[in-house]
């Protein structure tokens, strides 16, 4: 008698994974924060519009395959305290497909962390959902006081920001290589958890204060049970037009957008933001009845543009730290003005044109051949140079997006989101080592990710056009 066993129940991809969490977190973040609805519904309204009147923009972002993640496209960041949350935070990311990509170091612009980008890989995950998280890890070694580092030391010793089951689940995933459909449901439940607001700090109001005024962004990260996401951010199109239409929503902007100015052709990021709500707090004490105000949670919209190659991004950074250092981003209306009037010239260094980028190798580019060139390569022998093939029509090119972020930029979206702009000296004490350490990885270089992406289109357009092997010319 034959005995027959149940089949192994499949697993679900880390796409799927990440997608129903990142659905989760926009439900969740809607309830907490309602000004995040209005947001999407404005951003949702201005994309509409664009692709409507730009039809060349439309077909450009169906062909790069970006067209169908524009909607569901979210970055949100976190604030960790300590090596062994940076760790756990690595494992549980990668049930979701997301790598680290990047080191950040924000201390040199006045914010004690330092940070990495989790983040899909591969274009195929991309397409299907872009979602990275900015991931912050609070420099102690930067409280000057030995007291007040310790007691933060102390404090955060003592939590723990995942539940028993999402650790557990992890595990599984990782001694199993994947999750099931019913297992997958339950580990977004109970990941989610670490990102929820808690009103009721873990510390006194006279600690809260200390910390505070050692920096706020201290304040955010030792005062909670756990590491609330302050800021989920949808992608528009044209972040110009929901700049200028905020306040119809009753929202107000920051008063400058991070980033490059505004061009023709976008590069890296551009960011604004409104201000951080100022939420009501339960401190911990005797009665438990001592109420307080905390300001960390903001809304924040994002443009996305073409990643820089090495010399592009040397000569992006020139610009800005001229600008920068010359004209004084403020508050008010008319510093900004002058700040994003200045910003406009100088960048007229950088080239405003797709194949300009492409040809002084300033950015990277997807190829792909196109039908005309499959056809002329069938009945011809094509020319051996790239840049012939582009001319003829035969080799098209499209910007490959900007997956990652811009230290200054998250700077600076951190700083006007404290509350004021509080500044801090500290020293340039940059840690790569010791934050991989503490990650338990080595974080990937962005740069040679995306000129990975690049070699590998070309080598799979020349294939298809029979001219395996050439290599792609740019002109300095």
């Amino acid at each position: 008698m034959s005995r027959s066993f149940p089949m192994p129940q499949a697993f679900v991809s880390p796409d799927r994974i990440r997608s129903l969490f990142t659905e989760a977190m926009s439900q969740m973040y809607r309830a907490e924060v309602p000004q995040y609805g209005t947001l999407i519904e404005l951003v949702a309204d201005v994309n509409a519009g664009c692709l409507e009147k730009d039809p060349d923009l439309r077909d450009r972002l169906a062909r790069a395959g970006e067209l169908e993640r524009i909607d569901v496209e979210r970055h949100g960041a976190i604030r960790l305290g300590t090596a062994d949350e940076l760790f756990t935070i690595r494992r549980l990311f990668a049930v979701m497909g997301m790598q680290p990509v990047g080191y950040y170091d924000l201390s040199v612009a006045g914010v004690p962390v330092h940070s990495t980008s989790f983040r899909p890989i591969a274009e195929a995950a991309l397409n299907v959902n872009p979602f990275r998280v900015f991931t912050s890890l609070l420099r102690l070694d930067l409280i000057e006081d030995e007291g007040l580092r310790g007691e933060a030391e102390a404090i955060l010793a003592k939590r723990r920001i995942y539940t028993p089951r999402a650790v557990a689940l992890v595990e599984r995933h990782e001694q199993n290589g994947g999750l099931t459909e019913a297992e997958a449901t339950e580990f977004v439940a109970e990941a989610l958890e670490t990102f929820r607001w808690h009103g009721e700090a873990t510390v006194s109001a006279e600690t809260y204060k200390r910390l505070h005024d050692a920096h706020r962004l201290i304040a955010d990260v030792v005062s909670f049970k756990g590491p609330h996401i302050n800021h989920l951010t949808p992608r528009t199109l044209d972040i110009d037009a929901v700049q200028a239409r905020m306040p119809e929503r009753g929202i107000t902007p920051k008063a400058v957008i991070e980033g490059p100015p505004r061009r023709h052709c976008d590069i890296l990021l551009r960011q604004t933001s409104f201000k951080a709500l100022e939420e009501t707090i339960a401190f911990s004490g005797d009665d438990g009845a001592i109420q307080g105000t905390h300001t960390a949670r903001f809304g924040e919209i994002e443009q996305r543009g073409v990643a820089l190659t090495a010399k592009g991004r040397v000569l992006y950074d020139q610009l800005l730290a001229s600008v920068r250092g010359e004209v004084q981003v403020g508050a008010g209306g008319a510093k900004a003005g002058a700040y994003d009037h200045e910003l406009a010239a100088r960048f007229k260094a950088l080239p405003d044109s797709w194949d300009e980028l492409r040809r002084a190798d300033l950015a990277f580019f997807r190829y792909s051949a196109t039908p005309a060139g499959i056809a002329a390569a069938a009945g011809s022998t094509l020319p051996g140079d790239p840049e012939a093939l582009i001319a003829k029509g035969y080799l098209a090119f499209t910007p490959i997006v900007y997956e990652d972020f811009l230290p200054v930029s998250a700077a600076g979206i951190f700083q006007s989101n404290l509350g004021t702009d509080q500044q801090q000296n500290y020293a340039t004490r940059s840690n790569r080592d010791a934050f991989e350490t503490a990650l338990g990885a080595t974080v990937q270089d962005e740069l040679a990710l995306y000129a990975e992406r690049q070699a590998a289109s070309l080598d799979s357009a020349l294939e298809a056009l029979g001219l395996a092997g050439l290599p792609l010319k740019t002109v300095a």
